[in-house]
């Protein structure tokens, strides 16, 4: 009995021993990044984050909640909306179809597409890829926009071009709705079929995609409005609206997980999915000077040079809720991949704090605090009491936060949206009398009376935004057909 009880003694002082030696030899630089994300998850970051070095994963943990009423937590495998990261998947995708021999980036789009208008025939590939085509931003009213095929390039053919393609450089998500349809028009497969068989399920990743993967199998995060307001998943709106709209398709919206997206970097750094020469190209920066700017974009990704005389292959991409951003230093062999489902102005910035940290071991980080739009969304859809008295309480509760017109215009417009006109005028009102200067703010009032349906009060707060900033291009447009 006694020699029983030794050995269970010695047993436990060995693992004792074996965690605090194993903590003892943890990198303190991730000991201190764990930290900061811990203290930040009390003020309200909600995601997941992964480092990895020379092909070892130092960190990958989540925090915070992918579904708040249920109480379920974020973790490596949960389901998040990687924004404009899409785009370098839109851009391989490209490049793989260059290596099959179908399409090379010189091409013209006259050449997949019918009856291209003049000012747009000599647009190339290559220039859809860096964003020098000259094409707007959007089409459509909203990421889930339903425009049949046809009608959306019609639509996108017919837009006036910003510039003479070429010229400048114009962040742009038609130019890679047009890139996907051109995937779609050469591989005679749907985009995302074409992308799940070529890139996706070679490289190992099988719950990244649109509607493709077998979501039942793993967490999908919801998407919290300033950490709020639940706005549900992308996923379900697709199968909702019966498939992708072409105003997301190629340019956004693809869902992964970190283990995923860290399964791509594998895939890319070691020139499994494209070849050597492959990568170069999506990775090389084409310098772009324009009216005394310089631009460094590569095929879908942005590149820096960094404080260390380094390269950084980045991208990052939102939908106002979801963020994601990937972070690759390839001479350093470090990877840095983040996701949030509840974005706000503070947690936008923690892959930038923990680059600090891991390139200086002497930085301390910025403490996360929680966002003044987030105490006033929780203020707000927590309030009971009388409407009429609702702008006083906050002007006298957020005096202090209350010093710039941006976060009054926000909530208004966050309430004109989702229809709740009384709550957007109060926030309106509220604005023009704090801030009565800002033209801006007596533009959006404008807006809200004309939703509600008072022209006359719409043509006045049009006006008045009007004598404060007579150059206000939706002031002017309003104006005008108030008038007539």
């Amino acid at each position: 009995m006694k020699t029983t009880i030794v050995k269970t003694v010695i047993c436990i002082l060995c693992i004792n021993i074996l965690i605090a030696c194993s903590k003892n030899t943890e990198d303190p630089t991730i000991t201190k990044i764990k930290n900061y994300l811990e203290q930040s998850e009390q003020k309200g970051l909600s995601g997941a984050l992964l480092i990895a070095k020379e092909g070892k994963v130092l960190l990958n943990e989540g925090f915070g909640y992918s579904d708040k009423s249920k109480k379920i937590k974020n973790t490596p495998t949960t389901v998040f909306d990687v924004g404009s990261v899409s785009k370098q998947f839109t851009a391989a995708a490209i490049l793989k179809l260059e290596e099959q021999g179908k399409l090379k980036v010189e091409d013209l789009i006259s050449t997949y597409f019918k009856n291209v208008p003049k000012d747009k025939q000599n647009i190339s590939i290559h220039q859809l890829l860096i964003h020098t085509a000259g094409f707007v931003h959007d089409v459509g009213e909203s990421d889930f926009d339903q425009i049949p095929t046809d009608e959306y390039f019609k639509r996108v053919m017919d837009s006036k071009l910003l510039f003479e393609s070429g010229k400048k450089h114009e962040y742009t998500n038609v130019g890679y709705s047009i890139l996907a349809r051109i995937i779609e028009l050469v591989s005679g497969q749907p985009y995302e079929a074409y992308l799940q068989e070529n890139l996706f399920k070679p490289s190992g990743m099988n719950y990244t995609g649109y509607l493709i993967p077998n979501w039942s199998d793993v967490n999908i995060a919801n998407g919290y409005t300033y950490n709020v307001i639940d706005k549900g998943t992308a996923i379900d709106k697709h199968k909702k609206n019966g498939g992708v709209s072409w105003c997301l398709k190629g340019n956004g919206g693809i869902q992964s997980t970190q283990e995923d997206m860290y399964k791509w970097y594998q895939a890319l750094s070691s020139n499994t999915i494209l070849s050597k020469a492959s990568v170069t190209k999506l990775t090389t920066p084409y310098v772009l000077e324009y009216e005394g700017e310089t631009s460094y974009y590569a095929y879908g990704w942005a590149i820096f040079n960094t404080s260390r005389k380094t390269k950084m292959i980045a991208h990052d991409g939102s939908d106002g809720t979801f963020f994601y951003d990937f972070r690759w230093f390839p001479e350093e062999k470090i990877t840095v991949l983040y996701a949030t489902n509840a974005l706000t102005n503070n947690i936008q910035e923690v892959a930038w704090e923990v680059d600090k940290m891991l390139f200086d071991k002497t930085y301390t980080p910025r403490k996360v605090k929680i966002d003044i739009l987030t105490k006033l969304l929780n203020y707000t859809e927590n309030y009971t009491g009388s409407l009429d008295k609702l702008g006083g309480e906050i002007k006298e509760k957020f005096k202090k936060g209350l010093f710039h017109p941006y976060y009054l215009n926000r909530m208004c417009g966050m309430h004109m949206r989702r229809n709740q006109l009384e709550k957007a005028l109060v926030f309106g009102r509220l604005n023009v009398e704090l801030f009565p200067k800002n033209a801006n703010n007596w533009d959006t009032l404008g807006e809200v009376y004309y939703k509600k349906g008072d022209r006359k009060k719409a043509l006045e707060y049009y006006q008045k935004a009007l004598s404060l900033d007579p150059e206000m291009e939706t002031a002017k447009t309003w104006v005008a057909k108030l008038k007539a």
